[in-house]
């Protein structure tokens, strides 16, 4: 049975009464009538009673229906408005920035990409990814006045407190750009600066509903590899809120030990599972990788692999054994890195997902999946859940968004502080 957050009926604290309120109704589907808010967040039923007053004429929830239970009188089932408020999502990647709009239920309603720009001109970033937020909004016709805000998520290292992002490797020219606060004054909405792994891991538990689990990892493949953590149904953030680099774990490597030009044989997996790595391998395996891939041993630009990485994908759609064995020997180093994560923290779940990892999941998968639950080294002795993410390509970005929306709608203990 899912666990529910309670409530407090203290009047000075109604604030966090309507988060405890809305998330009930948010994760409910088909919606609950007022006794069973009342049981599930631990409420009084005047305390219920006044807080729905309060989300029905702010147009986030509404009575929809009544269903009979029992002898009594028939209750009226509340459910959320989605289309009430919006929020934006932004996800900063070396080849394309991804801008999504989702409802207050956390579906994309909307979405665009733009290249992305070099930030030699900082103030030219914030131009380009300002015009798109706007452009999104915009497009989708949704009044400006109902977007809660914009979340943004970014490789690593960011300064969180500062909202600025240091100097992604896979960014070298994006050093010390000043994204929160310039991105908040163009636009005019409040804007939230996270690492796109811990993105991802907000945006796979808010999405998740009454089936939200409390501990889990979001194994991240994209440019790098990553690894999103969630704890007691809190985000691992870390001290500067750059957790979740998990490239220079050390595991076996199997069948992909070693390159074509002799390097990446340490034993760290993001070395071993570089996307740039695995197309030259592939190509070095004999797979036609046409327009894709440079011939030359020169580094690949973002596009070029990306192309190549959709080859790659078409190869394993088509069924080409030289490219399922690829992604399979790729999803098995990664399951052996998480692995480590599994024992560390002695949690349940695993998910799997981002921008590189939706191409090859059909064979990445069952094998990351068999790394996991059938490895020698497994310490926990309880069931381990291997999934990958419903949230698709785009999940560093949907779950930038969800960052706007957990903030604004989520209750947290804290509120119930009193601050001087």
């Amino acid at each position: 049975m899912a666990e529910h957050r309670r409530g407090a009926n203290l009047p000075s604290i109604g604030g966090f009464n309507r988060t405890v309120v809305l998330d009930a109704v948010r994760r409910s589907p088909d919606g609950l009538s007022r006794v069973e808010l009342a049981g599930r967040t631990g409420l009084s039923a005047q305390t219920v009673s006044n807080v729905t007053r309060f989300l029905i004429e702010a147009g986030m929830i509404a009575e929809s229906g009544t269903v009979v239970s029992g002898r009594g009188k028939p209750r009226t089932i509340l459910r959320l408005e989605p289309d009430s408020r919006f929020a934006v999502g932004v996800h900063v990647d070396p080849a394309v920035v991804t801008y999504v709009l989702l409802d207050l239920a956390g579906t994309v309603v909307a979405s665009t990409t733009t290249s992305t720009p070099t930030a030699d001109d900082p103030d030219q970033v914030i131009r380009t990814m300002a015009a798109a937020v706007d452009g999104l909004v915009a497009s989708a016709e949704v009044d400006p006045d109902g977007v809660l805000g914009v979340g943004i998520a970014s490789p690593g290292p960011i300064d969180v407190d500062a909202g600025i992002v240091v100097d992604p490797p896979f960014l070298p020219r994006w050093r010390g750009v000043p994204l929160r606060d310039a991105l908040a004054e163009a636009t005019g909405h409040p804007v939230l600066l996270e690492k796109d792994v811990t993105a991802a891991a907000v945006g796979e538990m808010f999405l998740a509903g009454e089936s939200s689990a409390r501990n889990f990892a979001f194994v991240y493949f994209g440019t790098g590899f990553g690894v999103g953590l969630v704890v007691d149904h809190e985000p691992v953030r870390g001290t500067g809120a750059n957790a979740g680099d998990a490239g220079h774990l050390m595991v076996d490597q199997g069948s992909l030990a070693g390159t074509p030009d002799g390097n990446g044989d340490r034993g760290e997996v993001g070395a071993a599972v570089a996307p740039e790595r695995l197309v030259r391998l592939a190509a070095a395996r004999g797979l036609d990788l046409t327009g894709g891939l440079s011939e030359t041993a020169e580094p690949m630009d973002a596009g070029a692999v990306d192309a190549a990485w959709d080859a790659l994908a078409a190869a394993i759609d088509a069924g080409d054994p030289t490219a399922t064995a690829l992604a399979a020997e790729a999803g098995t180093v990664m399951g052996r890195a998480a692995v480590v994560i599994v024992n560390l923290l002695d949690i349940d779940r695993v998910v799997f997902g981002g921008p590189f990892w939706s191409r090859i999941a059909a064979a990445a998968l069952p094998a990351a999946c068999q790394a996991i639950t059938g490895s020698p080294i497994l310490v926990p002795k309880h069931p381990v859940t291997v999934v990958e993410t419903d949230r698709g390509a785009d999940v560093a970005a949907v779950g930038a968004g969800c960052l706007v929306l957990d903030a604004a709608l989520s209750p947290r203990a804290s509120a119930l502080l009193i601050r001087r």
